[in-house]
């Protein structure tokens, strides 16, 4: 359009998010939330959001981590493969459905200081159910502010949960606010921001708590859920490589840790290939020209315009990855290095200031939920009932399955 520009040149991409970059994020992400109040995720003034992610810097660190909160991570993922071995043995098993209970009781725990409980209900609340919804309807109204606007005043619950519900999914993070108030500054991340904002001069208040807990939700469940179903389809889908991931993780003692995870070669290219073919957000990462303009790939772009680069895109460029569009782990093994081009560009968590924070986190969880899916399920395999197109992806800005299952069996 005249306003914006797709990007797809390597050189430019690194232009555009580096980390000492002037480009800001386009006023999109403000729309995509629809809160009264901005978050990490969609504050737009650097200095503003530079203040508010150092106080989440410790919090996710991957040795912070390591030492408060690796102990949930592996019991809900052990948890999850638990259901979905009871269900594979006795018929399917919907591993979207698993892998969604769990990344949602894993960030209710640490955004909530509580679980939601959906793993051992084996049903979605009430409030994650409307939760969903408004992620669709939030993908929606960013893209289509006026059919937000029609949708939020029509009487009909489906629209009214998709486009008008942030009081109610904001209301939830009261619950945040009181754990962290009452638990200590341990007691969940949204206490650890609270406790490192009173150290210096950024300043959160309980609707600021509300607001980061509920975007935690947002950016940790779908997100981690949707890559797990993506890796394991394509696993499975690929006898050869499931037995030898099998045999991998098999080899483990019983009280491995996510430090031993790291240093599988294969579970770790397998992840790798999954972010790099099916990262949870693969569209548009809308930034504005700075003042004065620029020049990207010898075109000159005016100030104010709109540039979105697309990790779909970059990760699937041939120049970049030769045989792009095949699953190959392989290509991450030690001796096979990525071209620097490929290493600058490769995005599943986004690029350069405004990368995911959650990333040690999402590793974490991607590595115990692989391992114990395949020490603990061998043989899984597909089960007949899957349609041929139903892993195809389908994107309201987070990918999932076009189906909206992907069902496995052990029988």
């Amino acid at each position: 359009s005249p306003k914006e520009v797709a990007v797809a040149d390597p050189a430019a991409f690194k232009q555009i998010h580096a980390v000492s970059s002037k480009f800001t994020k386009d006023i999109w992400y403000e729309k995509l939330t629809n809160f009264p109040r901005l978050s990490v995720f969609t504050m737009r003034n650097p200095r503003e959001h530079g203040q508010r992610r150092k106080l989440f810097a410790r919090g996710f660190s991957k040795s912070y981590l390591r030492e408060h909160w690796e102990p949930t991570v592996r019991e809900k993922t052990f948890l999850a493969v638990e259901k979905i071995k009871v269900d594979a043995q006795t018929g399917v098993a919907d591993l979207l459905k698993w892998w969604t209970f769990m990344a949602i009781d894993i960030v209710g725990v640490l955004g909530f200081g509580e679980s939601f409980g959906m793993l051992e209900l084996g049903k979605k609340t009430e409030y994650i159910r409307v939760l969903e919804a408004a992620l669709i309807g939030n993908g929606i109204g960013a893209e289509m502010p006026w059919l937000r606007a029609i949708g939020s005043r029509i009487p009909f619950k489906p629209l009214k949960e998709a486009f008008n519900s942030s009081s109610y999914i904001l209301g939830y993070g009261t619950k945040a606010v009181e754990n962290a108030r009452k638990g200590g500054q341990d007691s969940n991340l949204m206490a650890t921001i609270m406790a490192e904002a009173e150290k210096g001069e950024a300043h959160v208040d309980d609707m600021d708590v509300r607001t980061e807990s509920t975007s935690l939700i947002f950016a940790g469940s779908g997100t981690t859920a949707n890559t797990m179903t993506f890796l394991s389809w394509a696993v499975l889908s690929r006898p050869q490589l499931r037995a030898a991931l099998e045999e991998e993780v098999a080899k483990l003692s019983d009280n491995f840790t996510d430090a031993d995870l790291e240093k599988l070669p294969l579970l770790n290219a397998v992840i790798n290939e999954t972010l790099r073919l099916y990262c949870a957000v693969p569209g548009s990462l809308p930034r504005v020209v700075p003042e004065g303009g620029v020049t990207l790939d010898g075109y000159f772009v005016p100030p104010g315009t709109t540039v979105s680069t697309q990790a779909y895109t970059m990760h699937r460029d041939e120049n970049l990855w030769p045989n792009a569009q095949e699953f190959d782990p392989s290509r991450w093994f030690e001796g096979k290095e990525q071209s620097a081009a490929a290493k600058s560009t490769f995005c599943a968590f986004g690029a350069g200031a405004y990368s995911c924070l959650g990333i040690n986190l999402a590793w974490m969880e991607l590595r115990y939920a692989t391992a114990f899916l395949f020490r603990e399920c061998k043989g899984m395999r597909i089960s007949p009932s899957m349609p041929a197109d139903c892993m195809d992806l389908e994107n309201y800005f987070v990918i999932v399955p076009k189906g909206h299952k992907c069902e496995v069996t052990l029988q």
